[in-house]
């Protein structure tokens, strides 16, 4: 499995100089700040969004999920590379990282999947239209990382399944203490917040 994923680390990585046009595209979206701005933004925008008080609660509740689970989705990696090392395809590759920086943390899991997988995850349970839209923009985000040579497909994957799963037991969580969630936004709301 290991020859797979590098064999499709260089052959996306190959793209990586032939096109100024591809190599920008790729520069911006690999970033560690565009997509995350853009994800923020998306939050943002759904935490004040809902034509009516019903919308706008469950819509509040989602970003809180997202938020929560974005949280515990970072420490659940941070957790898992204190036990595990994995090097990143450029440290065993001879491939072009001209597109960003060379990290030196674990590459498995991939945090930024997880967090942004964490945070879809959290929208798509109130709406299913901004989920779909926020998870391709995490996929696109992964990929970005794999092409640019820092993480392998796995990592990616996996990075995906920790920010689904810790964002579900948030869910779970959540509705298990519904007074609570509830009252947190009354008090926000209280505050001119929500």
């Amino acid at each position: 499995m290991v020859e797979v994923e590098a064999d499709i680390v260089i052959w996306l990585n190959q793209w990586v100089g032939r096109s100024a046009a591809l190599d920008a595209l790729g520069r911006l979206i690999v970033s560690d700040y565009f997509v995350p701005v853009v994800l923020s933004l998306c939050l943002l925008g759904f935490w004040f969004t809902g034509d009516d008080n019903s919308t706008r609660s469950t819509n509040q509740k989602a970003v809180l999920r997202a938020m929560i689970a974005l949280g515990l989705a970072n420490l659940a990696v941070l957790t898992i590379n204190a036990h595990y090392f994995l090097a990143r395809p450029f440290v065993d590759y001879p491939l072009d990282i001209s597109l960003f920086y060379a990290p030196t943390d674990s590459s498995f899991p991939a945090n930024p999947t997880a967090l942004s997988f964490a945070m879809a995850s959290g929208l798509w349970a109130a709406n299913r239209k901004m989920g779909w839209l926020i998870y391709g923009v995490a996929a696109m985000w992964g990929l970005s990382r794999v092409f640019a040579g820092v993480f392998y497909p796995l990592d990616i994957i996996a990075g995906a399944l920790i920010g689904m799963t810790v964002s579900y037991l948030v869910g779970v969580v959540l509705r298990l203490i519904e007074p609570l969630p509830t009252m947190v936004l009354r008090v926000a709301r209280e505050m001119h917040l929500a």
